[in-house]
């Protein structure tokens, strides 16, 4: 039963919770760390940890794509973004983050963003960069809008591209439009790729159960919400409670499962994700994965320099997201660090795996799938 509070005469809303707002509860069994797997499989490719990126330019090149994928997760490209348009990114990215530095106003960096990415989409481009990632043997993945997945897509598939990522602020199975377009169709368009493809975000069990029925491999709950994310209230008034979000998301694996007789959709988590407990709690509600944001952005090998904005920031004409600085100076961990460790830290940003491991270890659990049925509190 779901819980309905009145907000006024006439009007309810659901309670819903927040990663911030459960914790997970150990049972009486533990294991060693070192028993624990955090791997885990989408289609044809497996993956060391559960770790995605969310696509955006401040995280990943296809350098850091590369090293990402010898580290067992996967970077995913931005197919709209600065190494799409431009051969010069990492000036490119360099004058942005000077901006964010010098000037007072902080929407200064966002109006150069929307200007470097009103430069005509170059696909030669991107499938030079798509290439380099192939070429050098780790899975290539790479998100497009659903506005452009059609127009796009062909050059991503012809590079060699491994897996798809639909990826918009909030997306449906089902979009209305008068403007004399022609709707992207999922059903239609996954089914006629090769390759796999990963849709989202979705925040409710409704549309998740929808991107399922389309055929996608794997449903992306949440918008990639970061500190500096004004998706939530500011700028479109939404919000997605990740906990909820996610536990819901899972209930609609469930149900796609016994109406296919079998067929699992991949839930990943994107949003809200700063350290290693709440990677853990998002797998705990029933995450297969996560997308992460700002631990990957403290990076030495990522793009933008220690600083962190979401793909939607960059939007021409209603921008949701600041650039936020994660990380100061020159001396900032490598990738491994931040994956793998160790770390001197104690906040949970650096050896991320780490710390979902050892959760997983301290509840009892030996895999992804068994620790989805944890036992979980939440604050009243």
């Amino acid at each position: 039963m779901r819980d309905l509070v009145d907000i006024g005469m006439g009007r309810t809303a659901r309670q819903t919770f927040e990663l911030d707002d459960i914790n997970i509860v150990p049972s009486r069994r533990t294991r060693s760390s070192s028993e624990v797997s955090t791997a885990w499989q989408l289609d044809a490719y497996r993956f060391d940890t559960p770790i995605l990126t969310h696509p955006t330019d401040a995280l990943v090149s296809p350098e850091s794509a590369i090293e990402l994928g010898r580290l067992g997760a996967l970077g995913v490209l931005n197919g709209e973004g600065l190494w799409a348009r431009h051969r010069d990114v990492e000036a490119k990215i360099a004058e942005v983050i000077a901006i964010a530095i010098e000037e007072v106003d902080p929407s200064a960096a966002i109006r150069r963003l929307q200007e470097l990415h009103a430069a005509p989409l170059d696909t030669g481009l991107l499938g030079e960069n798509v290439a380099r990632v192939r070429e050098a043997g780790v899975t290539t993945a790479v998100r497009v809008s659903p506005q452009h997945a059609q127009e796009i897509t062909p050059t991503l598939v012809a590079a060699g591209v491994d897996l798809l990522v639909i990826h918009g602020t909030i997306i449906s199975a089902e979009h209305v439009s008068h403007d004399g377009r022609e709707p992207l169709n999922l059903k239609t368009f996954i089914s006629e790729l090769d390759i796999p493809v990963v849709a989202g975000g979705v925040h409710d069990h409704r549309t998740a159960l929808h991107l399922m029925r389309t055929g996608a491999a794997g449903v992306i709950v949440g918008y990639g919400s970061a500190e500096g994310s004004t998706t939530t209230g500011e700028v479109l008034g939404i919000g997605v409670p990740m906990a909820t979000a996610i536990a819901d998301a899972a209930a609609a694996r469930r149900e796609y499962l016994d109406e296919t007789g079998g067929r699992y959709v991949h839930v990943i988590a994107d949003g809200d994700i700063h350290t290693s407990g709440h990677l853990a709690k998002a797998i705990a509600c029933g995450a297969d994965a996560a997308m992460l944001g700002t631990p990957l952005a403290a990076a030495a090998q990522a793009p933008g320099q220690g600083w962190f904005w979401t793909a939607a920031a960059a939007h021409p004409s209603l921008p949701r997201g600041a650039l936020l600085q994660v990380a100061l100076g020159d001396d900032r961990p490598g990738l491994d660090v931040v994956l793998h460790g160790p770390s001197s830290e104690p906040f949970g940003q650096l050896n991320v795996v780490g710390g979902l491991r050892r959760s997983m270890a301290k509840a009892g659990y030996s895999d992804l799938k068994e620790f989805q049925k944890v036992g979980l509190t939440a604050h009243s």
